[in-house]
């Protein structure tokens, strides 16, 4: 039998890493090692097409890596009304990201390059109402994975539940359980932070006050309290941004607006949606040096986007966020210093919406529904 050579594995990597995003999907099914790479989050990252951050315009869409070097890239997205109507808001949802319309709403998948619709309501397309992120509910029957977005007003008294796989709306009167035993809970961010198929967010109750975490599940279509955060109370005018760190748990950054003092704290061990634990956290990293810039936007979105570059025992803090202009920045921050500040001149529109986003590999849900009936009427027609 004819020796067949074969190329070191670390060289398949390298090529694979060149491959544009689209062919991965499909090469997912050439064996199962090649399966197992492409569910990696090391080599998406190490992708050469990889990306840290989005930021929408009101016309353009656009993605921010950082290897080492700071490139920003306009996307080709079909974002239907973009140029017609300002976005409202930006929301990471786990590798895809949810962006609020004036009129319903689109899911993208920013490196496959899918988007979908999700059609509004003369209740949804009020100003009052606001989609919050993206969980699923994981049917143990079935063993399916049932993707569901979250909207919600300002004071979280009526929810609206919508299914990625029937296209329907479901009304619910809010259910909370909190510790206090009150409904006065206003969300402190309207962006859900996505993790194991629920969505998690900063609340404030009007009857302590105080701060702490609440977590919506899409399952019980319930939103329970799950931590006090690790800060002392704190003052509307800082920042405050919830966030996941190595793909299980969280991190917390605040940064206190008189003194400019950056501090972040990470939770010790995985989020268990089903424990009953509550969150212990760790101090990771602090900053206090004269020259740190005002992470809180005076328009627009007010909250900084960041992430947490921890690796071989450094620490890095990357944040996102708009100046007193509109324009938008990057800042690398390490400990005790400021490494590096760039501004996106490339993204010419002031006040655009950003937020942190990783790629993936899973399709938009539905997408694949909707490219299979495409290929049957073409099929049909011919």
């Amino acid at each position: 039998m004819e020796n067949k050579a074969k190329l070191p594995w670390d060289m398949v990597e390298e090529i694979l890493s060149r491959v544009p995003p689209k062919p991965l999907v499909r090469f997912k099914t050439v064996c199962k090692q090649w399966n197992t790479l492409f569910d990696d989050n090391t080599f998406i990252n190490n992708h050469k097409m990889t990306f840290q951050f989005i930021l929408v315009t009101k016309s353009k869409v656009y993605s921010v890596s950082l290897h080492p070097e700071i490139e920003v890239r306009e996307l080709t997205l079909d974002i239907p009304g973009l140029k017609d109507q300002k976005p409202n808001d930006l929301v990471d949802c786990n590798g895809f990201f949810l962006c609020d319309m004036a009129e319903g709403a689109v899911v993208c998948n920013p490196w496959l390059g899918q988007t979908r619709c999700i059609q509004g309501d003369h209740v949804l397309n009020q100003p009052s109402f606001k989609y919050l992120g993206i969980g699923y509910d994981y049917n143990t029957v079935d063993k399916k994975i049932v993707y569901k977005t979250l909207a919600a007003g300002t004071t979280t008294v009526w929810i609206r539940i919508y299914d990625f796989d029937t296209d329907a709306w479901k009304d619910e009167e809010a259910k909370h359980e909190t510790t206090g035993g009150t409904n006065l809970i206003y969300l402190h961010s309207t962006r859900g932070v996505s993790l194991n198929g629920n969505l998690f967010f900063i609340a404030y109750d009007l009857t302590t006050p105080s701060f702490f975490i609440v977590s919506f599940n899409f399952g019980r279509e319930k939103s329970y309290y799950l931590s006090n955060l690790p800060c002392a109370k704190k003052d509307h005018s800082d920042a405050l941004v919830l966030n996941v760190f190595r793909g299980d748990r969280f991190s917390l950054l605040k940064q206190c607006h008189v003194t400019k003092k950056i501090q972040i704290w990470v939770a010790n061990d995985k989020i268990d949606v089903q424990s009953t634990k509550r969150v212990k956290w760790r101090s990771f990293m602090e900053v206090s040096i004269p020259n740190l810039p005002d992470l809180v936007q005076t328009q627009s979105y007010h909250q900084p986007s960041y992430f947490i570059d921890h690796k071989r025992g450094s620490k890095r803090l990357l944040v996102c966020s708009c100046d007193v202009d509109g324009r938008a920045w990057i800042y690398v921050v390490g400990e005790n210093k400021l490494i590096s500040k760039t501004r996106l001149d490339s993204v010419v529109d002031p006040w655009p919406l950003h937020c942190t986003c990783f790629p993936s590999l899973v399709m938009v849900p539905g997408c694949q529904r909707e490219e299979e009936k495409k290929q049957a009427n073409k099929a049909a027609v011919a």
